[in-house]
C-alpha cells in the first residue's frame, strides 16, 4: 500500500486518468473528490463489499433454483419413459435408441 500525505487543495494522479483532490478535512474526516472516465466506477468500500455479497447470495439461490428444476425435469422424464415402458412394452424409448447408438 502506498501512503502519502495530502494538505487541502492537493491532489494525487493514477494512471495519469484519475485525480483524487483532497477538499476538506473535519477532525477525523477528511472530504476528497474522485475525477475520472464515465467508465471507471467508483464506489465506497462498504457499499462495493455489500454488492459482492448480494451478488454471490443471488448466485448460490439461482444454482439451487437451477438444481430443484434440473431434478424435476429429470424425474419427469423418468416417469414418462416408464409409462410408455408400462403401455408399450414392445416399443423402445429415446433414451434406449439413444443407448443403442453410442454402443455402434
Amino acid at each position: 500500500m502506498l501512503v502519502l500525505s495530502r494538505r487541502i487543495n492537493e491532489s494525487i494522479i493514477i494512471d495519469g486518468r484519475i485525480t483524487i483532490n483532497v477538499l476538506r478535512v473535519e477532525g477525523e474526516v477528511v472530504k476528497i473528490g474522485v475525477t475520472a472516465p464515465r467508465e471507471i466506477h467508483i464506489l465506497r468500500k462498504e457499499v462495493y463489499d455489500e454488492i459482492q455479497a448480494n451478488n454471490a447470495q443471488a448466485v448460490g439461490a439461482s444454482r439451487a433454483v437451477l438444481e430443484r428444476l434440473l431434478s424435476g425435469k429429470k424425474s419427469a422424464l423418468q416417469t414418462a419413459e416408464r409409462q410408455l415402458e408400462v403401455s408399450s412394452p414392445g416399443l423402445q424409448t429415446p433414451v434406449q435408441n439413444r443407448e443403442k447408438v453410442k454402443l455402434l
